[in-house]
Formats: C-alpha cells, structure tokens, sequence
C-alpha cells in the first residue's frame, strides 16, 4: 500500500546544500566524514508520522505515495525549507539583555527568540533571528525503511518522536500501557513532550486511554535523589548567575549613559 498521511514510517536521510555540504544525517559514519557528529545526537533511523510536520514540508511531502523501500531524493525550495531569508529579522539588542557577554557567532535567546550574532557594536550586538537555513535550497536523500503497523510499534515510535526515549508498551484492547524510563522526568520539557505524544496517539490510533508507568526499585532511589539535587543545584547556579550578569552589565550601561 502507498504511503499516506497519518501513516508511521521509519526513515535514514542525508540531508545536503545546493554545493553538497552535508547538513543533517541520521548515519553516524556520514556525519564524521563530513564534520558535522555530535556526540550527544542519536544516530540510527528515525520515525515520522507523515503530513505531522516532524520533518519540513517539501520533505514531508514527498512521502505520500511511496513504498516501503523506496530510495531517492527530493529538492525542498526554501518556501517548503525554513522559509525566505527576512532582513527584518535582523535586530540591534543592547548586551544587558543577554545572559551572557556574547561573542560573533554565538547562539542568543532574547524573549522567546532565537538568533546569532553577528556583530557587535560598543555595548550593542547586531543579531540575526533567522533560521540558519533560511533561504536554502535543501536537498534529502532518504530511504524508507518501513510502515509501521500494529498499535504497540506505533506508540512506541510517537513516544521516541516527542521525547527520544525508548517505551515498552502493552496493549489491552482500547487501552495502552506505557512504561517510560526511570529517567523520563529528569529530561527537559518532560512534561510537554508527554502530552504532545500522547495527542498523536489520541489523534492517530484507536486508543482510549493510555496509563503511564514508571518502575524503581527501592536500591535505585538514594541515587535519583542525588540527580535531582544536582540538577537543582546547577538551576539555581546558572540562574544567580544569569541575574549577576545582567545587573552588572546594566550598571555598566548606565555609566556610559
């Protein structure tokens, strides 16, 4: 059967520039060839829910009506890639709203934007919230590998989907059983990516409840008592330091004022 929205698949992909310089991969052995491996990414295929936007658009797109094993690329213009490159999404911002004193090239979060600078200026940096792929013509090589198709398999994709963990799941009827990791709710955003998974699974599977197990045994509490003190801990540092920076440089600001 060809593939269709809705469907689960599981894919490989390179995903390269208009000159051939390799951006994305989910091949490990690619990805040090071409100086782009990041050791805390997880290599190895990965799942999309097709028509879910998990992946962009145009690349999104070009699986309906394909078959399992099907090898090829696709062309992703910059209107179905990230979107036009936008010179008004390039900002002046003083250096007292950033957490830290940033440096060309450096990544910054001001409000709920992201960008990167790319100048800076006396006490002002120039920053660009733009994707970095933002008018790029983006070319996917990819392999569909397979369909995914009994209820369990499913949930077990959406589950790494939205949160990149790995679930064992038992399925009683309308009703799933989901056990997550011991870990699950010390990564960040836990509680978001839960829901988000769960809403695919209301939306895509005839499911009508879904239980979320979480299995410790009592030698293993002492040590997740520690994780989550140190999480805590370097919280509170990153967030009196973040406070000290901006007071400072705002006190700096204010005398060159």
């Amino acid at each position: 059967m060809p593939i269709s929205k809705g469907d689960i698949i599981r894919i490989s992909y390179t995903a390269k520039l208009e000159d051939g310089t390799v951006i994305d991969t989910t091949d490990e052995k690619t990805a040090k060839e071409f100086g782009i491996y990041n050791e805390d990414y997880r290599y190895g295929d990965v799942y999309v829910i097709v028509g879910e936007g998990n992946v962009v658009k145009g690349f999104d797109e070009d699986f309906e009506g394909k078959e399992v094993g099907y090898k090829g690329e696709v062309v992703v213009p910059p209107e179905k890639g990230f979107g036009e490159y936008d010179p008004e999404k390039v900002d002046t911002i003083s250096i007292a709203r950033l957490k830290e004193k940033p440096r060309v090239g450096d990544r910054v979060k001001v409000g709920d934007r992201i960008g990167v600078v790319k100048r800076i200026i006396g006490r002002r940096a120039v920053v660009d919230f733009n994707h970095p792929l933002a008018g790029k013509t983006l070319i996917f090589e990819y392999e569909i590998k397979e369909k995914v198709e009994d209820t369990a398999g499913k949930i077990k994709a959406i589950f790494m989907i939205y949160t990149g963990r790995e679930v064992d799941v038992k399925v009683e009827g309308k009703k799933a059983i989901v056990e997550v990791p011991r870990d699950f709710h010390f990564m960040p955003y836990a509680p978001l990516a839960k829901v988000s998974a769960l809403n695919r699974i209301f939306k895509y599977l005839d499911v009508d409840e879904v239980e979320i197990v979480e299995r410790h045994k009592k030698e293993e509490i002492p040590r997740f008592e520690e994780v989550a003190k140190e999480k805590e801990d370097k919280a509170e540092q990153e967030t009196e330091k973040a406070e000290q920076t901006e007071e400072a440089e705002s006190k700096a600001e204010e005398n060159q004022d």
